[in-house]
């Protein structure tokens, strides 16, 4: 299979996450046909269609990483039963202005880890709602809900269960698939 550029965004901006842990397991078991990189988004301001006319670098930098990728993985937690708003600010920013969405028929996969027992359902649905609206095509099945436990993932991304590992591996064999398939059928925007 083909190799692709694949972006990451992790949704909490906490050096410490759990899911920027998950994010590292994910890039280790990717299978070497994905080039991964970490797309940051930490240092955009709020948007407002203020900017629309005129985005600023940080902003121009942002949408410019988004286009040089393929495809989107989205790494999040779950705050308050949906995304954390920097995420939601994030995606904002490259949807932005209008008929200029950085989404637009970009494959994407939306994962993430809490220590709840639901871990991060209720936020991937959420995510899920805005990302059908942005046009991107999004990766259905297998769907991820990581409940984190202490150790399960260690600070290098390192997976300690190996039925966990198996299946952070599966879906990215997974991603790798749904990613051939859409830009097989579904060219990215010129």
């Amino acid at each position: 299979m083909a190799k692709h550029k694949v972006g990451y965004l992790i949704g909490s901006l906490a050096k410490g996450s759990i899911n920027r842990k998950l994010a590292k397991a994910l890039v280790k078991l990717a299978p070497p046909e994905l080039e991964m990189t970490e797309i940051p988004f930490k240092d955009l301001p709020l948007y407002s269609y203020d900017y629309d006319a005129a985005f600023p670098p940080v902003a121009l930098e942002f949408k410019k990483a988004i286009a040089s990728v393929q495809a989107v993985l989205f790494v999040t937690p779950e705050y308050n039963r949906s995304i954390p708003g920097g995420l939601k600010n994030a995606i904002d920013w490259a949807s932005r202005p209008y008929g200029k969405n950085s989404f637009a028929r970009k494959p994407t996969a939306v994962i993430g880890t809490s220590p709840g027992a639901i871990a991060t359902a209720v936020a991937q649905q959420s995510l899920r709602s805005v990302l059908s609206f942005c046009n991107a095509p999004q990766m259905n099945s297998p769907e991820a809900y990581i409940q984190f436990t202490p150790g399960l993932i260690t600070d290098d991304g390192d997976v300690t269960v190996a039925s966990t590992e198996t299946f952070l591996r599966n879906y990215m064999q997974e991603f790798h698939m749904f990613i051939a398939r859409v830009l097989q059928v579904l060219p990215p925007n010129a």
